[in-house]
């Protein structure tokens, strides 16, 4: 057997040997450094990221799973982003939590982690962190909430915020009903527990192969929960065995098969800067034109706010992950493995579905199109996303006139104007939230509508943005607009009254403005004004080497693999 790496640490008579292991004695079994493997429980919990309180006892699960196969489980505190919680914007650290995870996993004396995370930048910094470094990993996804309910009817969380947020600007919901809906929303422990980003990320780390099949999408409640990361504890002592590393788990097949699966979901949108990122760190060739070719013509399957009706306990009880894959698995690539060394598809065979309201058959689709649509144009040479699933079908072919915000600040003085030059046909435009503008990329995109319209009855309208919205989210709204308007991009040109044009069939977003006239416009002075300038610190870092949406927003010189060796050893 060849040997630990740990035992580059650990092994021999010589002084730094001895005191590795000396430091590490305390209650550890007496062979501890004679051959057994030693595993990093990465754990993401945290007070401040209250989706991911509960992994403290998911850890302890593991840990028991770890030693009772005969490793060293050890909790490595990591690097937490509450999504709900952290200011400017919770993108803003996902690169930061992937540098810090990075380096954390090659200084230590470890053979392997376990990789634990629920909040929406959590596993995504996870999985980025863990494809640098290369060691064997398994991620153990924290769950979703249980269903909780409000005014007799089921409540879905994130979404239901921007739904009574805006009946409480239309005047249909009273300010204290609003807040006694926030304890009915969040239920229980774990994250958002509609088919937002959290979700999203959890049940598409197990389609790249990279979590013990079937655990994704288990409430975090669940007993069961326990039960898989005490399972998983097990199994990565057998991936060390077997030297099973995630360069070989997450190939281009598996990365092909997660687009597909997001779009039979009903996936977040922010998936697509997530995986971007993760195949960069591998080196896999993966763009955001493979979402459109690969993903735009799968059918939604799955019937779960915001894009349908139920919530993610449905989905575990109407029969999980699998049960939707089996739908689609001719569709996904046979070869693409898992991290017990079998492919994904060996795990499809013969799935029950048990409630064909919320897991549709393929052939009686949600929708029979949903995936990712990527449009191009004078708006976006860079490219640009939406949802078309969680959009108004009437508006992804629109033309109106362009109302135009330069900052979040800007969204807030002027939205509910009752001056506003704003009719339900405009185009609502905010710019300045891309990557460097804001900095971080912010979930703003979908900016609620002006009040007047809102008492009038409109609902949804048109909105470009170079920033991101939530996977909770809903509406027509473009997104990711590349290059952003803080890079020189074309968003930073438009006035309003501009006529924009959306045609998301033939996958276009232009303004209506002469070619010459557009070219020789100089950026508005007022979003030049409103972008990020920070002196210091990790925004500083970001803002200098931050790439844009459409390869994934990572940080220029953290493309790649890195390896697990450290350059130098301790003295």
């Amino acid at each position: 057997m060849q040997p630990r790496r740990s035992a580059q640490w650990y092994a021999g008579d010589v002084r730094n040997s001895y005191i590795h292991r000396a430091w590490m004695r305390r209650g550890l079994p007496a062979g501890a450094f004679d051959g057994r493997p030693h595993i990093a429980i990465a754990n993401t919990a945290s007070d401040l990221t209250p989706c991911n309180a509960h992994l403290n006892e998911v850890a302890r699960s593991v840990s028991d799973g770890i030693f009772s196969a005969g490793g060293i489980p050890l909790n490595l505190p990591v690097v937490s982003i509450g999504e709900t919680q952290v200011r400017p914007t919770a993108m803003l650290w996902r690169n930061m939590a992937a540098m810090a995870i990075e380096e954390m996993l090659r200084a230590n004396p470890i053979d392997g982690v376990v990789l634990l995370g629920g909040c929406d930048k959590t596993i995504p910094a996870l999985l980025m962190g863990a494809a640098s470094v290369g060691l064997p990993a398994v991620v153990v996804p924290g769950g979703p909430m249980l269903t909780g309910t409000f005014r007799g009817v089921p409540l879905g969380c994130g979404t239901g915020v921007w739904q009574l947020s805006e009946e409480v600007r239309a005047g249909t919901l009273s300010a204290a009903e609003f807040t006694r809906s926030e304890s009915s929303m969040i239920r229980s422990k774990g994250h958002c527990n509609t088919m937002g980003t959290a979700s999203t990320m959890g049940l598409l780390a197990e389609v790249l192969g990279m979590t013990l099949p079937g655990v994704a999408g288990t409430p975090a409640p669940d007993s069961r929960l326990l039960e898989a990361a005490h399972a998983t504890g097990e199994l990565i002592v057998d991936m060390i065995e077997r030297d099973l590393r995630p360069g070989a788990v997450m190939t281009r097949g598996s990365f092909l098969n997660a687009i597909v699966a997001l779009a039979a979901l009903g996936g977040s949108t922010n998936a697509v800067v997530h995986l971007l990122a993760i195949a960069g760190r591998l080196g896999v060739e993966l763009s955001q034109d493979d979402f459109d070719r690969v993903g735009s013509h799968v059918p939604l399957l799955v019937d779960l706010l915001p894009a349908g009706r139920f919530l993610m306990d449905d989905l575990y009880r109407a029969g999980g992950l699998h049960a939707v894959l089996a739908e689609i698995r001719d569709l996904l690539d046979p070869a693409a493995l898992t991290v017990t060394g079998r492919p994904l598809v060996d795990y499809l065979e013969d799935v029950p579905v048990y409630d064909r309201e919320v897991i549709r058959a393929r052939e009686r689709p949600l929708q029979p199109e949903a995936g990712i649509a990527v449009l191009y144009g004078n708006l976006a040479p860079g490219g640009a996303v939406i949802k078309p699933a969680a959009a108004t079908p009437e508006l992804l072919q629109h033309r109106g006139p362009a109302v135009v915000f330069d900052s979040i600040e800007d969204v807030n003085a002027r939205l509910d104007d009752p001056d506003l030059n704003v009719t339900a046909d405009s185009v609502l435009i905010l710019r300045g939230c891309g990557p460097k503008g804001y900095p971080g990329m912010p979930e703003v995109s979908n900016m609620p509508l002006p009040a007047k319209l809102l008492a009038e009855g409109v609902r949804d309208m048109v909105r470009i943005s170079d920033g991101r919205m939530s996977g909770t989210a809903y509406g027509t709204v473009v997104l990711h607009v590349a290059p952003e308007a803080a890079a020189c991009g074309p968003l930073a040109k438009v006035r309003t009254g501009d006529m924009i044009v959306l045609d998301v069939a033939n996958r276009r977003i232009d303004v209506d403005v002469p070619d010459d006239e557009f070219a020789a416009r100089e950026p508005a002075p007022e979003v030049v004004n409103a972008f990020a300038r920070p002196q210091r610190g990790w925004e500083r870092l970001y803002i200098d080497t931050v790439g844009q949406a459409n390869t994934g927003a990572d940080l220029d010189f953290l493309l790649g693999s890195s390896g697990d060796q450290v350059s130098r050893e301790s003295h």
